[in-house]
């Protein structure tokens, strides 16, 4: 079994009730059975490293049979060094997918790659984290201007929006949280170099419009310095092994081919920041692994995606805890669920017939999703032992939900004739 120890900390973090909060989106991948992928969406451009003005793309994953138009969507930035990878690549793509499946709109970034300077490797890696920042705002601003202006094609909330990383992309999402004053811009920064000039916000695209967002995750990446995490500031999950020897887990020098580069501060220091200021947070360490360890261990895998979904979730939704812990993220009924055996009668039945259960105490609402898995009704029967499900012929699953929105048995088939 995996050996690993959690931190978390709960500040008053507030994340009003949302449409999709449903006992199952967001937690679980089994929310939906499967999902889309759109490639190599164009979200803006931006000079790279090589003085060449360079496309930058999203595959975008949504859930297949979702018709729902308000949507948490995350933005995910892949790992690779600042020299290699792509948005397509085995350290994200199995995030993206179950991401997707749990009701997520999905967006794995493309952004630019490369050092212009082997002689200065600490400036051209601090450069390279700088175009990926300025690389995430613009995706970011992308949606919101897809909202405001295309008529929101994604399905999304534009006050729902979330950022996270592997590796690399661990750091672009950190330094995207946490570095949000212009005093913060590394002064290894030439503003006037072409691709690095806009600030704090860039001009990798979509200018006018905001690049906020509502919390973070990070999967062994780090940060210039944790002093940059104030109170107020964002959630953030993190998942790090302890035997990391590319990214420290906590203080340590970054180098490249033995060659030392920059100090950073690593998942351990980052939450440790977290804590002192009293941020939200959530870090799951992987005693004894090394760097990015869920490509390859399931175990490793299944610890990652859990602490990924089971703090997004929480801060997404009033009635889901945030949790740090491994569960089974496959599953539709919580672990923590009472199993409970129970039964719908008359069944089939009459669209608007009274339907009754029995064998299931302390529910309160009731879910019901077509063949589909689209949730066509949510009916309130606090303290009630019947209702109606005013619906069209077909097939339907019920789940029932207590006062805290946990699935209290298993999903039950209706047939309304």
């Amino acid at each position: 079994m995996l050996l690993a120890t959690f931190s978390c900390a709960f500040a008053p973090f507030s994340a009003s009730a949302q449409n999709g909060c449903d006992g199952q989106r967001y937690r679980y991948n089994s929310a939906f059975s499967d999902f889309s992928v759109s490639y190599d969406i164009p979200y803006g451009s931006n000079v790279n490293a090589l003085g060449l003005t360079e496309e930058l793309v999203v595959d975008i994953y949504t859930p297949d049979g979702d018709m729902a138009t308000d949507r948490a969507l995350v933005v995910v930035a892949h790992g690779g060094f600042f020299l290699g990878g792509a948005n397509d690549g085995e350290d994200v793509v199995s995030i993206c997918e179950d991401l997707a499946r749990m009701g997520y709109v999905v967006a794995s970034m493309s952004y630019r790659l490369g050092v212009d300077d082997l002689f200065d490797l600490e400036t051209s890696m601090v450069e390279a984290v700088w175009r990926g920042v300025h690389d995430s705002r613009a995706a970011v601003r992308y949606f919101r201007k897809t909202v405001e202006e295309d008529g929101n094609p994604y399905g999304i909330d534009a006050n729902r929006i979330l950022l996270g990383g592997v590796s690399a992309g661990g750091f672009i999402a950190l330094h995207h949280a946490y570095v949000d004053e212009d005093a913060e811009i590394p002064e290894q920064i030439d503003p006037t170099a072409p691709g690095l000039g806009g600030g704090l916000e860039g001009q990798s695209g979509n200018p006018g419009f905001s690049s906020e967002v509502m919390g973070i995750f990070n999967v062994a990446g780090a940060i210039r310095t944790a002093d940059w995490l104030s109170p107020g500031d964002i959630p953030v999950v993190s998942v790090h092994g302890t035997a990391d020897n590319t990214v420290p887990y906590g203080t340590g020098v970054i180098t490249l081919t033995g060659i030392p580069i920059v100090e950073v501060d690593g998942s351990s220091t980052v939450h440790a920041a977290a804590d002192a200021v009293g941020i939200e947070h959530c870090l799951h360490t992987l005693e004894g692994l090394d760097h990015v360890a869920h490509i390859g261990n399931s175990d490793a895998y299944d610890a990652t995606i859990s602490a990924i979904a089971g703090s997004m979730s929480g801060w997404l939704c009033d009635d889901w805890t945030m949790s740090c812990e491994t569960y089974d993220y496959t599953s539709d009924i919580p672990d923590f669920a009472a199993l409970a055996s129970w039964t719908l009668y008359p069944n089939p039945m009459a669209s608007g017939q009274e339907i009754r259960w029995k064998d299931l105490t302390g529910v309160q609402t009731l879910l019901v999703a077509d063949a589909s898995g689209r949730q066509v009704m949510q009916q309130s029967v606090q303290g009630r032992s019947a209702a109606t499900l005013p619906l069209p012929a077909g097939a339907y699953f019920v789940t029932a939900l207590d006062g805290a929105g946990h699935v209290l048995g298993r999903p039950l088939q209706v047939m309304i004739q």
